[in-house]
């Protein structure tokens, strides 16, 4: 049971920092992609990029975005060079500690199968040693069998869930930061092709 505890405190502690990380550091992107589409078209991508580079210590989307106009003088290589590792840098701030969520998810209900193993060699070892076998005899080892299952199954049910939540979340973060990065691109290109015209 010790490491079940322990397993149960690890996986809380990396669920409650990652929901005050995700509160505290806002995902909303999508509400900054038209005040950016509006500064691009209007040449103030400079004043843009220090707008969201204000704002980036608390909003990952800005942090994104801002690298985007910060860059867009460069050409569309190097722009993606430079937006691809901004984003990936977000994204590990983001699964920080996903790993180990996932390795104690993995790891409970072994760690429970383990103790059902001890209690039921406890149990059979009681039946041994008795000169007569009454039900109180092996129902101490049957009850540490069931009880560290159990416990190992709802550790694993837990940060598994929350593995899988807090994925979905950092996901849609990414395809919505790549939609709106592509985007905007895609407008910079065109606007650079119809300056040269």
């Amino acid at each position: 049971m010790w490491p079940l505890l322990v397993f149960s405190l690890a996986a809380l502690t990396i669920i409650c920092d990652r929901i005050i990380f995700f509160a505290v550091h806002r995902l909303k992107i999508e509400e900054l992609e038209r005040p950016l589409m509006e500064a691009l078209r209007e040449g103030r991508l400079a004043e843009a990029a220090a707008g969201l580079a204000a704002g980036a210590g608390r909003n990952l989307g800005a942090r994104v975005l801002s690298a985007l106009a910060g860059h867009a003088r460069l050409d569309s290589v190097q722009l993606e060079k430079a937006l691809r590792a901004e984003a990936e840098s977000c994204v590990n701030s983001l699964e920080a500690g996903f790993n180990f969520l996932a390795a104690i998810g993995s790891l409970a209900p072994l760690t429970g199968f383990l103790g059902t193993v001890s209690g039921m060699i406890g149990a059979f070892r009681s039946i041994a040693e008795a000169a007569e076998v009454t039900p109180r005899i092996v129902a101490g080892g049957i009850y540490e069998a069931l009880i560290t299952t159990v416990f190992g199954l709802i550790i694993a049910i837990v940060s598994l869930s929350a593995y899988y939540i807090l994925d979905g979340v950092v996901d849609r973060f990414t395809v919505s930061a790549e939609r709106i990065c592509s985007r905007f691109i895609t407008a910079l290109s065109e606007r650079g092709s119809g300056e040269q015209a």
